[in-house]
């Protein structure tokens, strides 16, 4: 039976969730950026949709973020698993 070599798997996780977490963090950006120029156009509009849009826009750059992270972590494992020869 052959084995497993656990980095590749970690690897390919660490990948993923780090850019899972780029595109989570660029379409906050882009959101947050087409949402305020919109607002800024109509000063009535705004003082009553300002306070509850922003929570969303944090979420996605908060999980953006937590994502990024956690990808670096994995990408930290599978070379620790590599050096070991896992």
């Amino acid at each position: 039976m052959p084995r497993i070599q656990w980095y590749l798997p970690t690897l390919a996780l660490g990948i993923g969730f780090i850019i899972l977490g780029i595109v989570l963090m660029v379409k906050a950006s882009r959101d947050e950026g087409g949402y305020f120029s919109f607002l800024s156009s109509r000063p009535d509009v705004r003082k009553y949709l300002e306070r509850n849009s922003l929570l969303a826009f944090i979420s996605l750059k908060v999980g953006g973020r937590v994502s990024f992270a956690v990808g670096i972590v994995l990408i930290i494992l599978s070379a620790v698993l590599w050096y070991w020869g896992y």
